[in-house]
């Protein structure tokens, strides 16, 4: 990024007199003198850069980086181009403002756009948004968007991530929406549809015990009922299992942090939401379109604001007014680099050395799948000791699974060798076979 470069006291003095007054503190005159600083505020002076960079570097290094990884649940280690960082570092981008005015926001407009385009292909739906925090956040303003004056009811499959579940409950509470937790059998969704006051289901694909559920079959029974069907998923499974839209669902959501965002101790992520035609005008938050200019040209400018709650106010289906144009452009700019091969490629090596590392651990005495249904790059395991197995993982520099339930929660990347999954799997044996 190019340096930041102050104003000079020439130019200072002409904006003053411009405005009418010759000192910048009479721009606070308004001010009461009883909440006016009487003494400077105890902040420290400045360093010099050489001791401000030593002093960043000492802070860093309490932080432990994990040399492998092998836990997911939500949000996950994949390999990022650098490309990415050399393309959404540039300050035209840095600066992620919402951009209002569009003859001044093209570049930006049209990195919206690209993103969009790509979410609609990668979900196979018709149009798609770009302004929703995280995967949660998308799922619960999904359940928002099937409402109607005669079903509102959501149903929640407990193989949801449990942040998605927790989420949705706060704003089914902040809308007065009655919800039910579905229950699972052999990590998948058990489905009812008996109650026709359901207005939803929200299915994870793959759900949070990394289990394949049967999209297909619950969306046909969903919409003979009258339901709408909300699958939260993993975008880079998207490039082998069959997509929202060849399943039948209504609404595609969730995390895009795989698509180039790194983990960054939990955020800012990148929630995606994309839809069929007929749910377009409840979609929530900002959506860019294509169109002419008076000269013929392609631009693009920001459609359907009438939506948004700083318009419609109370009357507003939504309150996601953000904008995650940074976040957006590093998934664009991931999914351009990677390609629909690349993309391909990447799930294909998550999914087979998840199974080998699967079939290397139930080798294991004690050790077996909790679920036996068939997985992309999750899996839930049987420990016998899982606490003890994951701290000699921590003290090997490997970051395990996660614990659920008294069970292993592994996830496999494509930044996963097999020396590492062999190295991890052995310390497991270690542990468990004593």
């Amino acid at each position: 990024m190019a340096n930041y470069i102050s104003i000079t006291e020439s130019e200072k003095k002409q904006m003053l007199d411009a405005v009418g007054v010759s000192e910048i503190e009479e721009l606070f005159g308004g001010i009461p003198e009883k909440v006016t600083l009487k003494a400077p505020l105890a902040i420290p002076h400045g360093l010099p850069e050489q001791k401000v960079f030593a002093k960043m570097s000492a802070m860093a290094a309490k932080n432990k980086v994990y040399r492998s990884i092998f836990r997911g649940g939500g949000a996950y280690r994949h390999y990022i181009p650098a490309v990415v960082d050399s393309i959404c570092s540039k300050e035209e981008f840095v600066t992620a403002y919402t951009p209002y005015q569009p003859e001044i926001s093209q570049g930006v407009l049209q990195a919206i756009f690209e993103y969009q385009s790509m979410i609609c292909r990668l979900t196979d739906m018709d149009v798609s948004n770009a302004s929703v925090y995280d995967g949660a956040t998308a799922a619960a303003e999904a359940v928002a968007m099937c409402k109607t004056p005669r079903k509102n009811k959501a149903l929640l499959s407990s193989a949801l991530n449990p942040q998605i579940i927790e989420t949705v409950k706060t704003y089914c509470f902040g809308s007065d929406t009655p919800y039910e937790i579905l229950p699972h059998t052999d990590g998948k969704t058990n489905v009812d549809f008996s109650d026709s006051d359901a207005s939803c289901i929200i299915i994870s694909q793959p759900n949070f015990y990394g289990v394949i559920e049967d999209v297909e079959k619950i969306c046909e029974n969903a919409h003979g009922k009258g339901i709408k069907v909300i699958v939260c998923c993993n975008p880079i499974s998207l490039a082998l299992l069959k997509t929202p839209g060849e399943c039948g669902a209504d609404i595609a959501v969730g995390d895009a942090q795989p698509l180039g965002i790194p983990l960054s101790f939990g955020g800012p992520y990148l929630g995606f939401m994309a839809c069929k035609t007929e749910l377009t005008r409840k979609l929530p938050g900002r959506i860019v379109g294509q169109t002419t200019d008076t000269r013929g040209n392609r631009a693009f400018v920001l459609t359907l604001q009438a939506r948004e709650q700083h318009i419609r106010r109370e009357k507003a289906s939504s309150n996601i007014c953000s904008n995650q144009a940074l976040c957006a452009l590093r998934a664009g700019v991931y999914l351009s680099a990677m390609g629909s091969r690349g993309l391909e490629r990447a799930a294909s090596h998550c999914a087979a050395k998840a199974h080998y590392m699967a079939a290397e651990l139930c080798k294991i005495k004690g050790v077996s799948l909790a679920y036996k249904n068939e997985f992309f790059n999750e899996f839930l395991t049987i420990c016998p000791k899982p606490e003890a197995a994951l701290s000699a993982l921590d003290d090997a520099g490997i970051l395990g699974g996660l614990v659920v339930d008294g069970k292993v929660l592994w996830c496999v990347t494509e930044q996963n060798s097999i020396d590492e999954i062999d190295e991890a799997v052995g310390i497991v044996r270690e542990v468990c076979g004593k």
